[in-house]
């Protein structure tokens, strides 16, 4: 009995002990719990700081590069790439400088970021093949900024820009077709602006009845006095074919880029009024049935 007493009476001191060691924990917790919030408070501050003048070194470096390419006369399309680049890598360091502040182990995010890379990676093959596709079309240039292209599925406008995954196309309607780079990248690409000048070539068909000699020398008056025709290029009016309702005449010549549709446009009004005036028909389909 005596010694079962003996064993109560230790545990109630111990249960007190613990009892008063709890509370004096708390206690010291309580009391550095201010410290504890103002450290804190002042590390967070210091990492906005420290953010905030990462952002503006960011800029100011974009800024840098941007002036250095362009007096470097580099495409516009391989800027805005580079700069989008430059910029991604560099808020992610900057990203890593301030959890590495916080205790945050960089070697275990970079494994795990590296994990997860490669199990992303499969999963967005198709994003990746565009980015690649975007890499070799800057590196490689099959058409710039500005110029005028159609893919092999039939896409085709001025390219306004070329992004990371994506190019913009601006269709002479005034649409956009955003193409991925891969698949520009694996096609075989028109590129009508690589030369500053562009071949046109206006049909027209005539009567079979009507002087091929004449409407030939008509019409390649209207190419002499257009003022959107290069002169000094070849100009050629021929029978191109003889179909069945109409003979076809060619008219070939050459323009600027610039001016390539709208000299198009005036030319091919241009020849309907120049075979009216001089009396040469050009005749619509006919079916002739006979009745027996």
């Amino acid at each position: 009995m005596e010694e079962q007493a003996v064993q109560e009476e230790i545990r109630e001191i111990e249960y007190i002990a613990s009892d008063e060691f709890q509370v004096s924990a708390i206690q010291r917790y309580m009391q550095e719990l201010p410290d504890k919030l103002i450290r804190f408070g002042i590390r967070v501050l210091l990492a906005l700081v420290v953010f905030f003048i990462g952002v503006q070194l960011i800029k100011l470096i974009r800024r840098i590069l941007c002036r250095s390419l362009e007096r470097r006369s580099v495409d516009v399309g391989v800027s805005r790439f580079l700069d989008s680049c430059v910029k991604t890598v560099l808020y992610i360091l900057l990203l890593f400088m301030i959890a590495s502040y916080f205790g945050l182990d960089a070697t275990s995010v970079v494994a795990l970021v590296g994990s997860a890379g490669v199990a992303i990676g499969l999963a967005v093959q198709g994003s990746l093949s565009n980015f690649a596709g975007g890499v070799l079309i800057l590196l490689l240039h099959p058409f710039r900024t500005g110029d005028y292209i159609r893919d092999s599925a039939g896409n085709e406008g001025t390219v306004e820009e070329v992004q990371l995954f994506y190019t913009r196309l601006i269709t002479p309607d005034r649409h956009v077709v955003v193409v991925p780079n891969g698949t520009l990248a694996n096609s075989n690409i028109l590129n009508m602006s690589a030369v500053d000048d562009r071949r046109m070539d206006i049909k027209v068909g005539i009567s079979y009845d009507s002087d091929i000699r004449r409407a030939k020398e008509v019409l390649l008056t209207v190419l002499e006095e257009d003022p959107g025709v290069l002169q000094e290029k070849e100009k050629l009016v021929f029978v191109d074919e003889l179909a069945d309702s109409s003979v076809i005449i060619n008219l070939r010549c050459y323009s600027t880029n610039e001016m390539f549709w709208e000299t198009k446009w005036r030319l091919t009004e241009k020849v309907k009024y120049a075979l009216d005036e001089a009396g040469i028909s050009i005749p619509f389909p006919q079916v002739d049935v006979h009745m027996e």
